[in-house]
Order: structure tokens, then sequence, then C-alpha cells
């Protein structure tokens, strides 16, 4: 009876034992997957984030101010999609809150752009190898009555002291912020899945003005070396710097005034198509970290 017992005793220790082991696996993947830091997806508008979004699984809609967070999961990898709203200031204080609050393992600003490179064609999409303010400029010194010249104004560095920026001589140059080079992998190797025009590296030019000029688009292509121009990548590219979280610029070309390409809205959703898969290259490698 003792032995019958014991027998009885030690198996039971051993399936509390396996149970127990098992428990903890189990516990260990779950906080692993709580673990996991979301890939921010950022669009301005909603032809330009919503197609994103409709791809990820599980979705809980957030707000914060005007800003729109979907968070959801796309290959069981937590992304969220923040719908920014146009603009420089929109587009930095969405980073921020985005950041803040959901500790982004890395952050792809994406969306429509127009040319400034006339050997890029509308559907043609550019990896921001760098990023750039083009609105941040001092123009030239003229007293009353003496005109303005546009193509005399200097690149103005904002953060290139602390100090005045207009008195600084060491400012009148662009600052320039370099796409994060593991996210430029991810999509440098899926380029040839997009079927509907090139992928290229190139410089993305931002501001909160719309350039219809060509002569002043060919001004900014050849100072600051500028593929396209949008109102939103250098703002989140800032706050990103300043965060220290990865970030690259993904620009589709939605017209090209240098060489008479016309406006088509459904290059944003061309542009999120390639950039699922991006994300989907990025996480497969996250996942042998």
């Amino acid at each position: 009876m003792l032995k019958k017992y014991g027998l009885l005793g030690i198996a039971s220790a051993l399936l509390i034992s396996v149970s127990v082991g098992n428990n903890f696996k189990s516990n260990i993947a779950e906080a692993k997957t709580k673990e996991l830091r979301p890939i921010i997806i950022e669009g301005p508008m909603p032809i330009e984030a919503e197609k994103f979004a409709s791809k990820l699984k599980n979705v809980k809609v957030e707000k914060s101010g005007s800003f729109v967070f979907y968070k959801g999961n796309l290959d069981k990898y937590p992304v969220i999609v923040a719908k920014t709203g146009k603009g420089m200031e929109n587009t930095a204080a969405a980073t921020a809150i985005a950041i803040e609050k959901y500790k982004p393992i890395a952050i792809i600003n994406q969306g429509t752009s127009g040319g400034h490179d006339p050997k890029l064609n509308v559907f043609d999409i550019v990896l921001g190898q760098k990023t750039t303010n083009i609105g941040s400029l001092k123009t030239e010194t003229k007293d009353e009555n003496q005109g303005i010249d546009a193509t005399l104004w200097k690149p103005m560095d904002l953060m290139a002291s602390e100090g005045s920026a207009g008195e600084d001589p060491n400012a009148e140059k662009p600052r320039f912020y370099d796409g994060n080079k593991d996210l430029l992998a991810a999509a440098n190797a899926v380029k040839n899945k997009y079927t509907k025009g090139k992928v290229v590296e190139g410089t993305i030019g931002s501001a909160d003005v719309w350039n219809n000029e060509v002569d002043r688009i060919k001004w900014f292509h050849t100072n600051y070396g500028t593929s396209v121009e949008e109102m939103e990548g250098a703002a989140a590219a800032q706050i990103a710097q300043a965060y220290n979280v990865p970030f690259l610029g993904i620009r589709v070309l939605s017209n090209n005034k240098t060489n008479g390409g016309q406006y088509n809205a459904t290059t944003a959703e061309a542009c999120q198509e390639y950039v699922v898969e991006v994300v989907q290259q990025y996480i497969s490698k996250q996942s042998h970290k």
C-alpha cells in the first residue's frame, strides 16, 4: 500500500511539474508578445493611411487630439497606423505622441509626393536615404524697394546650435536626416515586388509649401538634391531623431511638374501596398534577432 501511494505521489508530482513547466513556458511566450514594440506607419490623409490600416488584424482605434491611431497586428506583430493629418506641425505632434504612448521600434512616414527629378515618373517610389526641411530658409538682406529674389535665399539649419540660427553663419546649410539602414535594407529587399513603377533611393524634401513653379522646383533639386517634395517627412524625422527611434520616409510620386506627370490619387494606395511588403520584410528580420 505504501509503495502504491508512493508511486501515485511520484506520478502526481511529475504531472504537476509538467503542468507548471508548460504554464511557465506559456507565460514566457505571452510576456515576449507583450514586450514587442510596435512599428508605426504614418500617413497624412485618409487615402494615405486607411488602406494600410485595413490590412491589420484585431484593430483597435485610439484617438489623441485630432490624431487617429489604428492599433493592430500584421503577421502577428504589433503595427500602428497613425493618421497624422497634413503638414509639419501635425506630423511632429502626432509623432511625439506616438513615441511617448506606444514606444515604437521604428517609424515609417509614407504617402504621396510631387516630383523634383525629371527622371522620375508618377507611381515611382522614393526611399528616403535622406529627408530634409526645404521650408527652413534665410532670405537675402534687402532694404525697402530692393525687391524679392528667392534664388538668393539660403538654407537654414535650426538645429545647428541653441543660439539664433539667423545670426549663425554655421547654420546656413540644409540639415539632412538619414534613413535607418535596416529599414532601407528591408525596403530594397522587396522593391522588385512593386510593379507599378521603379523604387529608388533619394532625398525627400518637406515644407508647408506647395511648389508649382518649375524653376523653383529645379532650384531645390539642384541645391538640395531633392527627388520629391511633400509636407510631413522632415518633421517626423526630426522628432524620431530626438527620441532615437529608427526612421524611414517612403514617398510615391502622385505628380511631377518637371516632366508633365499628371496627378493620380490612386498612387496613395499603391504606396501603402508596397509599404506593407516593407514592414513584413522588416518583421521577418526582427524575429531572427
